[in-house]
């Protein structure tokens, strides 16, 4: 599961964006700022159109909840909705996709009238990216029934469509610790499906807690939020969820740290987090952090990490 938000260029304020992208329970667009909402209103001028469409993003931003929300705002939202992964169908993937012989329906036939999802596009071989490019180029085919539109996703940058020339639409997810806006929205609303799941009311997050959320790197995207949320409400309960919470709710759980050892790490974690969102610059971390420059310092000093390789 995940969710998406974007932010681009500088921070403008704008409506927080809750949006239902789906039928699950946890199908919804989260997030905060203009970005978002231009996101948002994308994918909705996609979801208008019967247009292929490229999503890329890193792991776990969101690229599959997306091509869900498309689907589900377009016309074709009653319709069958298709995944196919070109990584885990490598080796028989031209016949997954387009069926074999015309004896055997492919996704591309499953899918006919609603959205066939092509994950992992940037590992199609040549030859089926060259048939979906033909596929792509006739969107209507031969068939009375209307083909699936094409939704194809990929954790990098492509050096050509898997659509070839085809009209498409493109859009591109950040990663999370590009878009800080996103962070706290989104914690909440794993909070809320989080608490539900596990049948607990946990009275939300600690100041230090959502401090601690904002400078994480996230290099795990939405996906990596989300779980340490839920591991974070599974040890915190009805209590509010702490920063101890959410640093244990990323360790391994095999292995608990001791008390000590859990607030040296997330000392460390915290100072990192605001010394590469403030360039390295002590002063700039230490009035976000509300410490004394001199205090900020002693802390830099026991964590034993230099400011000045994040300059």
């Amino acid at each position: 599961m995940s969710e998406v938000g974007i932010q681009r260029g500088a921070a403008e304020p704008a409506a927080a964006i809750d949006r239902p992208s789906g039928r699950r329970r946890g199908d919804r667009l989260v997030g905060a700022g203009r970005a978002t909402q231009e996101l948002v209103e994308l994918a909705l001028v996609a979801a208008r159109s019967d247009r292929p469409v490229l999503i890329i993003g890193a792991q776990g931003s969101g690229k599959d909840h997306l091509a869900r929300a498309i689907h589900a705002w377009s016309a074709r939202s009653s319709a069958p909705f298709v995944v196919v992964s070109a990584a885990s169908a490598a080796d028989g993937l031209a016949r997954e996709l387009f069926g074999a012989d015309g004896t055997e329906p492919g996704a591309l036939a499953r899918a006919a009238g609603g959205t066939l999802v092509i994950d992992s596009a940037d590992r199609l071989p040549d030859a089926v990216q060259s048939q979906l490019s033909r596929v792509a180029a006739d969107p209507r085919g031969d068939s009375a029934t209307p083909r699936a539109r094409l939704v194809a996703t990929s954790a990098k940058p492509l050096e050509v469509s898997p659509f070839g020339e085809a009209p498409q639409h493109t859009l591109r997810i950040p990663p999370l610790a590009d878009r800080p806006e996103d962070v706290l929205p989104l914690a909440a609303h794993f909070l809320r499906l989080h608490a539900d799941d596990e049948g607990v009311s946990p009275v939300g997050f600690t100041r230090e807690a959502r401090n601690a959320l904002l400078v994480e790197p996230w290099p795990g995207n939405v996906r990596e939020l989300s779980e340490r949320v839920r591991q974070a409400v599974r040890i915190a309960g009805n209590g509010a969820i702490s920063a101890e919470a959410l640093l244990l709710a990323g360790e391994d759980p095999e292995q608990v740290p001791s008390f000590k050892e859990a607030k040296r790490a997330f000392e460390t974690r915290y100072v990192v987090g605001l010394l590469r969102r403030c360039g390295g610059n002590i002063s700039r971390a230490a009035r976000l952090a509300k410490k004394d420059r001199k205090d900020f310092y002693d802390v830099i000093r026991r964590t034993g990490i230099d400011p000045t390789e994040f300059r």
